[in-house]
């Protein structure tokens, strides 16, 4: 499993707005994309500052869906956002909730 980490920060007050993209737009066309297996999103308390996982079978789902679905995401959020969104990706090695299976390193 592969997950995608994207950290950004909203402008004041835009929360409310935020999670109503996320909820009508976001998270249905990520439900589109091959590979995709999840989301959670988390807000530091007073909602500006949000971090976005998604879960995604493969690393490969995920470098497809950066290239051809993520700009798109970009375009919706846009007039919410502040500054430039931050993305890391990580190979997901252990999880209580999702069944993990770890890579084996080389």
């Amino acid at each position: 499993m592969f997950v995608r980490n994207v950290s950004l920060y909203l402008k004041p007050n835009a929360v409310n707005e935020f999670l109503k993209a996320m909820n009508s737009e976001i998270v249905p066309f990520l439900r589109r994309q091959k590979g995709f297996q999840d989301a959670i999103t988390l807000a530091v308390p007073g909602g500006r500052e949000i971090v976005a996982l998604s879960f995604w079978e493969q690393e490969e789902s995920a470098k497809a869906y950066t290239t051809t679905g993520y700009p798109e995401v970009l375009k919706i959020l846009e007039k919410l956002l502040d500054g430039t969104p931050h993305v890391r990706t990580f190979d997901a090695v252990g999880s209580t909730v999702q069944k993990v299976t770890p890579r084996v390193a080389a």
